[in-house]
């Protein structure tokens, strides 16, 4: 069975993006997918302190909530990532889990000895975001910091959905072709991974 790991990175438990990652799960699991949840904000996951314990083992040493969400993502085919646009960037929870990740950038090149620029990828990654702004260049920087997370953890990014012009809780609401959207990726995304 396909296993994926959906990681919502909104402080709002409820917010626009937590909305379209609830569509894309339901939709991968609609398509036969195992998904795990994880609500970064509801965890207790310190910044990266760069101790580098990590060259040792690949583990990070400091001991809270990440070690569980990183193994969950070191054992499932495919990630789904959401977060808001917080200055053209993830949101604090988000970027902090992405930082810890460091450890496992660490496993992936220095320990595993992956080659540097290698695509041999053995997991995928899914994107959602959503910002207040019809800005023309919203999504640019982020997209650059989602890929380089993707890569530390050894998944390409699939796909991504990208929404503009929702700020306030429940605007995506008044958006139904996104949640249909997102349910339709969530769909795509389980079924790719499982190479249908």
């Amino acid at each position: 069975m396909v296993r994926i790991v959906a990681l919502y990175g909104s402080p709002r438990r409820s917010g626009n993006t937590s909305t379209l990652l609830n569509h894309a799960v339901e939709g991968a699991r609609e398509a036969g997918a195992a998904v795990e949840c994880f609500y970064l904000r509801d965890l207790k996951i310190s910044p990266c302190l760069e101790l580098y314990g990590c060259k040792k083992s690949g583990r990070c040493v400091i001991e809270d909530d990440f070690h569980k969400v990183a193994e969950a993502v070191s054992g499932a085919h495919g990630i789904m990532l959401a977060s808001p646009i917080f200055f053209y960037t993830v949101s604090a929870h988000t970027k902090i889990f992405m930082d810890r990740c460091q450890s496992l950038w660490v496993k992936r090149y220095w320990i595993d000895g992956i080659p540097f620029g290698s695509k041999d990828y053995p997991r995928r990654g899914f994107f959602i975001a959503a910002g207040a702004t019809h800005g023309k260049k919203l999504f640019d920087g982020v997209l650059l910091t989602v890929r380089y997370f993707f890569d530390a953890v050894g998944a390409d990014l699939w796909g991504s959905l990208l929404v503009r012009g929702v700020d306030a809780e429940g605007d995506i609401l008044k958006r139904p072709e996104d949640l249909i959207a997102a349910r339709e990726k969530g769909k795509e995304f389980a079924r790719v991974l499982s190479g249908c």
